[in-house]
């Protein structure tokens, strides 16, 4: 990242992968419960900032299918001036590196990076906390990334507390495909019961599992997502057949995409490298702390 007084670039805005997801139930707003850990990539989309005295907020880029008013970075800003009374604007530039629909959690990230940099471009110095009720209003996964740490999450995906996650190489690929969350959640033959578990029930697998953390539990969304979308199946197939991995492949979110930890980087790559050409992937390491965790207390 660079900074100036006006400027704030090349601010990564880091993936994420649900190491596992449950789903315990369904709540009386409509929303579903769910139980997750949350893992930080070094990989995501770039954004750059420029403040304007005049108020506008500007997204200079053209990101296919979301117009600029209904961009989730444009939302963050308006909503932090709304918040605040701040009378500053900024002009918005994305490199989007992220998939759309990979269940990766690039809109969310983005609006999470929007919200920390401007705490900062724009001298606000509000306290994470209050960041993170903002980040509410913008999307459920949007509170973890102003978290800015790795971390067990409860109830939409608000309710969080920290965890020290293991480093890890990951391969992540992403089929020629975009599964709707609404979609899923809706589906009928979606489990919604899973047992309730503690934090500690997951930290427990730290000294009983040489390769926690991904081995712990399942996605309760992959059997559905998998059935409806040969390519998610076709993806998880794949992975299967490979013998470097960690622990199994496992989608992230409501999918597409599908990742699994190696043993190093090098394992990844070579995998990578005998993936079939049609499949967006990347190769990238875990994060332990969001690189704009500075910019709120």
């Amino acid at each position: 990242m660079t900074a100036t007084p006006n400027s704030l670039r090349d601010c990564l805005a880091p993936a994420k992968l649900n190491l596992f997801l449950h789903i315990t139930g369904r709540r009386a707003d409509g929303y579903h419960a769910l139980q997750t850990v949350f893992q930080m990539l070094d990989w995501g989309d770039t954004l750059h900032f420029t403040c304007r005295d005049d108020g506008a907020v500007r997204r200079l880029t053209e990101v296919a299918e979301v117009p600029a008013d209904t961009d989730l970075t444009v939302r963050a800003a308006r909503l932090l001036q709304a918040h605040t009374g701040c009378r500053l604007g900024v002009e918005i530039e994305i490199d989007k590196r992220l998939p759309m629909g990979g269940g990766l959690g690039g809109g969310s990230s983005d609006a999470a990076t929007t919200l920390l940099a401007l705490n900062r471009l724009w001298k606000l110095a509000l306290p994470r906390a209050e960041l993170q009720t903002l980040a509410l209003k913008l999307g459920a996964d949007v509170p973890f990334f102003v978290f800015g740490r790795n971390a067990f999450a409860e109830g939409v995906g608000e309710t969080l507390q920290a965890v020290e996650l293991p480093a890890r190489h990951f391969l992540v690929v992403t089929p020629q495909v975009q599964v709707p969350t609404v979609e899923i959640f809706r589906a009928e033959e979606l489990t919604r019961d899973s047992k309730v578990i503690t934090i500690m029930d997951f930290l427990a697998e730290e000294t009983s599992c040489k390769s926690w953390p991904q081995q712990f539990g399942q996605n309760d969304m992959q059997e559905t997502v998998a059935r409806r979308y040969k390519e998610v199946a076709a993806v998880l197939e794949w992975f299967s057949a490979e013998k470097t991995l960690i622990a199994p492949a496992r989608m992230t979110g409501s999918g597409a995409s599908v990742f699994a930890a190696f043993p190093s980087h090098d394992a990844a790559v070579s995998a990578q490298a005998r993936l079939p050409s049609e499949w967006r992937s990347a190769v990238t390491g875990s994060l332990d702390r969001h690189p704009l965790f500075a910019f709120a207390a």
